[in-house]
Parts: structure tokens; C-alpha cells; sequence
């Protein structure tokens, strides 16, 4: 009852699956930075997720993942399981018992999979969605692809809930963490609209601009901003209270002294006062 893509672009790795299943964030996406990404579903198996990615540790190739799990797990043919290690090997496995329409598909960088679908259009879709969209952030690309797997006919029980993830060495919160994007919508009746929300919303608060296309502070400019900040309760010398105010609305990682603003940061502060 879900389909899914696991995939590396060369930098990141990334999961994102959609399910007529509560909460498929939870069991389906599993990936590391040093390691790769899993997809774990169908008759869900959720130690292929921790246990494949130790094996990827260890160097085996995606293909030697799968066949030591499926290997020593005795409902092997009720699972699916997609995976892509460091590498961009990718390889897929479904078990002979999985319900109609059941299947998968693997290229250069990604293993696409799914279970209980109306056709393998969905998968298709999916595949040749990834494939040509080469180029944009693997987020969007994850996204645009579960979009077209749903258009294609997707789970041919409905849809309920849908996840994102997508991890880099040191390329989450602060540079402290490896989890760059991790967004789940549990329980909704447009999962993936809901999905795409939550990922521009950590976008706008997470995401980075390229510092050549930030706005300089020029006298007017400061002026505007102290009387902004003013308005909102932050006076005192400019630096202090940006930082204040982007602290308090959680834009602190997008302000780096006054010279220059973040657009991002500047439209927040105007649409504020």
C-alpha cells in the first residue's frame, strides 16, 4: 500500500514515500550520511532499516545489502525494500507474496519501488520523474517524483500519509547534525500537497542564500529595518536587534551581522510590520 524512492545525487541522500498507511514516516525512510538510503515497506520489515545501513557501513554494495536481508528474514516474499548506497548503487526487492500491483525499478542513483498500486505506471513515473529532473535540489526532485508516481494512479487504496528525508554530512541544523530536511505529514487527505508545505516552510526558515544574492544595507535600508524592529519591540543598536528578532522568529541561522540582509529575512521582517 505504498510506493516510495530511495536516491543519492552525488552529495545527498534522500527518501520519500507515500502510503494509505498511518504515519509511513515512521517505518519506510531510513538513511545516513555515511551510509546511504533505505526503503523499508509491504509487508514492512523495520530492522532492514538500522541493520541495512550498518551493512552499508561495512562497504557490501546495495545489492549485497538486500541479499543478506532478505536472506535471513523467513516472510522475505511479503517485503519490499528499496536501497541505494554510498556508492549510488541502487537495487530493489519484491517478494513474490507482495499484493498486485507490486514491483520496482532502479537506475543511476535511485531505486524506486511500490506495493498495492493501481499499475506500474506509478513506478515508471516515478522513475522517469527522478531521471529527468537531474539538476534540481534532490528534495525537489524527491518530491516531483512522488507527484507523479500519485498522478500516474499511485496507491490504488488512497492516500493518507507521506515522508521526506534527506541527509548530509553536517548538512543539518547548525552544521551539528546530519539530517539536512526531515518532514512527515502522518494523517492527511492530501498528503503530498501537505508534504510540499512542510518542506517549503523548512525551506524558508532552514534553507541558505547564496550570499551574492543578498540585499546590502545601505543607510536606507538601516533605517527601515531599526524602525521595523522598533515596531516589533527590538530597539537598541542594529545588530543586536536583528539578531534578537530573527532569534525569537527562528530565522537566526539566515543572519550573518548588518552589512547584508538575507531576502528571505528581509521579506519576514516587512510582512511583520
Amino acid at each position: 500500500m505504498t510506493y516510495s524512492i530511495a536516491a543519492w545525487d552525488g552529495r545527498q541522500w534522500g527518501v520519500a514515500t507515500q502510503s494509505k498507511f498511518l504515519a509511513v514516516g515512521s517505518v519506510v525512510p531510513w538513511a545516513a550520511a555515511d551510509a546511504g538510503a533505505i526503503a523499508t515497506q509491504a509487508y514492512a520489515n523495520p530492522r532492514y532499516g538500522p541493520e541495512g545501513l550498518d551493512l552499508l557501513r561495512q562497504g557490501l554494495s546495495a545489492s549485497e545489502v538486500i541479499e543478506r536481508l532478505t536472506s535471513a528474514d523467513d516472510d522475505r516474499e511479503q517485503r519490499q525494500v528499496g536501497v541505494v548506497d554510498a556508492r549510488g548503487g541502487a537495487a530493489t526487492f519484491t517478494g513474490s507474496e507482495c499484493f498486485d500491483w507490486a514491483g520496482g525499478r532502479t537506475g543511476d542513483g535511485y531505486a524506486a519501488q511500490g506495493n498495492i498500486l493501481v499499475s506500474q505506471a506509478t513506478v515508471d513515473a516515478i522513475a522517469d520523474t527522478f531521471e529527468a529532473t537531474a539538476g534540481k535540489p534532490l528534495a525537489v526532485r524527491l518530491l516531483d517524483a512522488l507527484d507523479a508516481g500519485q498522478a500516474a494512479g499511485g496507491d490504488k487504496r488512497g492516500q493518507q500519509s507521506a515522508a521526506l528525508l534527506i541527509v548530509e554530512r553536517d548538512g543539518g541544523y547548525a552544521g551539528l547534525s546530519d539530517v539536512a530536511i526531515e518532514v512527515r505529514t502522518d494523517d492527511h487527505e492530501a498528503p503530498l500537497a501537505e508534504l510540499r508545505r512542510l518542506y517549503e516552510a523548512h525551506q524558508a526558515i532552514f534553507g541558505v542564500t547564496p550570499k551574492e544574492d543578498w540585499v546590502p544595507v545601505d543607510n536606507a535600508l538601516a533605517a527601515e529595518l531599526r524602525e521595523r524592529l522598533a515596531a516589533l519591540g527590538f530597539t537598541g543598536d542594529l545588530p543586536e536587534a536583528i539578531d534578537a528578532w530573527a532569534g525569537n522568529a527562528n530565522l537566526e541561522l539566515r543572519v550573518d551581522g548588518v552589512e547584508a540582509i538575507d531576502p528571505v529575512v528581509l521579506e519576514e521582517l516587512r510582512s511583520q510590520t
